[in-house]
């Protein structure tokens, strides 16, 4: 045996005790090694455990007939969890695939499942033509995809989850010449594949290395594609040692579960700061370039150009978005509350530029905002989202009690803002939700309730600026909707618009609003908010990074360094990274004054520090134009939107949102400050 196998084995051979526990976790784990030689279609060996003499904790897996290889497992018991340790050394220069099956004895029919960052309950939300039940009931992917390498499996019925987790330090990526089939690598990897499949009727977690990913592969938006197993070379007398935690234990439900998972993931994991240059102040000066670059005063509108630009380019173009992606009002209103603070005279002018533009030629005939219009094409988009809309009043009520306290009333804004307020009441649904989508004339174009929370804001703000319990009222409907149909039953969807699937921003959002209802409301009816605040909390967390995914030399955000801790992914469909935080951070931060619980503020210091990597500017400009444009779709993992693929940006990008989201995390306590002063 190899030495390092030897002296592994030996170490591990002084933990004597658990042999039960061990021997019945034996029944459940199967394991097997496929071995390929170049041009010739892999063959699989399934692996019988030989236990050591003791009977311990030590097992030689051998095939039925001779293979090239020694494999050498250990279990080791801990309390609820079992670490398992696997040690293959080669007696010959070969190329291998490991994997290995832990069934928890569920039915599965009783199960919902979950990856962290791509897959919840069962992704019934979204479509068939992204990776969901609608396809199959067993997948395996890569462990990039996933903001832990980690997957979960929890029984409805019994009321008990089993998770798999992987140990290992896992720093290398390879470049590759096929993305589907059998796959030979061309250098080390370290990302190795995890999933659930349905055995017989019962649920098994499936995990290995290098990395498969079956029944088919995710490569960009709504395109499924064939299966692929990954082959790692193995020269003669090289060893590999591979580690996963499996743990059980018991969880109330599906939230519950998600909570325990995501604390055990924070534990192990331990993400720290990230160690970047830039302080706050910094940062802000490079965006505050995008303020200035981008804006567009040749139209009846004026704005900042922050869509569907080039990041070769960064040049700007003629659609304005109020919300979403483009955040026209509220870079504006950031650029005024900066260029007052700064003394820089053309942030204010240009910023009032805006205001009034929109004030003038930026509402529809029934009082909406033109929430999306593309002067290039002459198109306004008759189609209104109550997001966009809701995001546009969010930013106009800051303007507005920002200018107010400075002695400016803007009597015309309240008014219409007064008014769009009333017509939400009109818009608002028997249930407390609001429809997605919808023309001028109330008329729904997508009644999914996903958007909902998005409304609760500016319902909140308009109590607390007009002192009109109607918006208030309004506001707790929607915490209603929010608790029975979202939170309660952990099902998070169909809050981002280019999507309809589970998505990191309706558990986010969901978070903000309760926690907006919470920081007005007092006594028991505050703690309820607080409570539902928190248990969203923990769904939105869940997207974000607790891991620094490897990128393979030659991928520029591994070349320049990316640390995938703190960013987020954002949704089944869109299996990509970027900044989106806006108020989460400050929603992290109180909830840990709130319970007493250091790892939301400890996080949020992450995802600050993290955000701030992709600064462009001279010198550092991180594969972006211009300066202060900050990059949006970051592809970390096997999958683009359409162009370049991991380690790059898609060609078109949107620094409107970017910015804006970036601007809110580095001026905390927005909402408190409006809501408690």
């Amino acid at each position: 045996m190899n030495l390092k196998c030897l002296l592994f084995g030996v170490a591990l051979m002084a933990y004597v005790g658990h042999v039960k526990a061990i021997d019945n976790r034996l029944e459940r784990v199967s394991a097997a090694i496929s071995l390929k030689a170049p041009g010739n279609e892999a063959k699989r060996y399934p692996l019988t455990f030989q236990q050591s003499k003791d009977k311990g904790s030590d097992f030689y897996l051998e095939a039925s007939e001779k293979i090239p290889l020694t494999i050498f497992q250990t279990m080791e018991e801990k309390s609820d969890k079992l670490q398992i340790t696997v040690c293959i050394t080669a007696l010959e220069d070969t190329y291998f695939s490991y994997s290995q099956q832990f069934s928890t004895n569920f039915h599965h029919d009783n199960c919902q499942f979950y990856m962290p960052g791509f897959w919840y309950r069962r992704n019934l939300r979204s479509p068939k033509e992204a990776p969901s039940f609608h396809t199959s009931d067993s997948w395996i992917v890569r462990e990039d995809r996933l903001s832990a390498p980690l997957t979960g499996i929890f029984s409805e019925k019994d009321k008990r989850f089993v998770t798999v987790n992987r140990l290992d330090k896992l720093n290398n990526e390879t470049l590759t010449t096929h993305k589907a089939g059998e796959v030979i690598l061309s250098e080390k990897t370290s990302l190795g594949f995890t999933g659930f499949e349905n055995k017989n009727g019962t649920s098994t977690l499936s995990f290995g290395f290098p990395y498969q990913e079956a029944p088919k592969s995710y490569l960009r938006k709504l395109t499924l594609a064939p299966a692929v197993t990954a082959f790692q070379h193995l020269k003669k007398g090289e060893t590999i040692l591979l580690t996963w935690e499996i743990m059980e234990s018991e969880a109330e439900d599906y939230s519950d579960f998600v909570r325990r998972a995501w604390e055990y993931c924070y534990d192990t994991f331990q993400p720290k700061p990230v160690d970047t240059p830039y302080s706050i102040s910094d940062v802000k000066q490079t965006l505050s370039r995008f303020f200035v670059s981008s804006l567009v005063d040749k139209y009846p509108l004026v704005y900042n150009s922050g869509i569907h630009l080039r990041t070769d380019k960064c040049a700007s173009n003629g659609q304005a978005e109020v919300g979403f992606i483009g955040r026209v009002l509220l870079n504006a209103f950031n650029a005024l509350e900066y260029g007052e603070e700064c003394r820089r005279e053309e942030l204010e002018v240009n910023s009032r530029k805006i205001f009034d533009s929109y004030l003038k030629n930026g509402f529809t005939e029934a009082g909406f905002f033109k929430e999306s219009v593309n002067y290039d094409k002459k198109f306004v988009d008759p189609v209104h989202s109550i997001r966009r809309q809701s995001e546009g009043l969010y930013a106009i009520f800051h303007f507005l009690a920002y200018e107010k306290e400075r002695g400016r009333r803007h009597i015309e804004w309240e008014q219409r803002v007064k008014k769009m307020l009333d017509m939400f009441l009109q818009l608002q649904n028997a249930d407390g939700s609001f429809s997605r989508k919808f023309h001028d004339d109330f008329s729904i174009v997508d009644k999914s309730g996903g958007s909902t929370p998005s409304a609760t804001l500016p319902l909140v703000m308009g109590y607390k600026y007009f002192k009109d319990k109607r918006y208030l009222a309004s506001a707790k409907r929607t915490a209603d909707y929010l608790e029975k149909e979202l939170i309660s039953k952990a099902d998070y969807f169909s809050s981002t618009l280019d999507a309809n699937c589970e998505d990191k921003e309706a558990s986010l959002y969901a978070a903000t609003a309760t926690y907006y209802l919470s920081l007005i409301t007092k006594g028991e009816e505050h703690k309820h908010y607080a409570d539902l605040t928190k248990k969203a909390a923990y769904f939105a967390l869940s997207w974000y990074y607790l891991w620094d995914v490897p990128f393979a030399p030659g991928q520029m955000l591994g070349d320049i360094g990316l640390k995938t801790r703190g960013w987020g992914n954002v949704s089944v469909e869109n299996n990509h990274i970027d900044v989106f935080v806006f108020e989460f951070a400050d929603v992290l931060r109180w909830l840990s004054v709130e319970y007493k619980e250091p790892r939301f503020s400890n996080f949020a210091e992450v995802i600050s520090t993290s955000m701030r990597q992709l600064l462009p500017y001279e010198a550092h400009m991180c594969g972006i134009a211009k300066a202060g444009y900050y990059p949006e779709v970051v592809q970390h993992t096997n999958w683009d939107y359409g162009r370049n693929g991991k380690g790059y940006y898609n060609d078109i990008f949107a620094p409107g949102w970017t910015v804006a989201s970036l601007w809110e995390l580095f001026t905390p306590g927005r909402a408190e400050n409006f809501l408690l002063h």
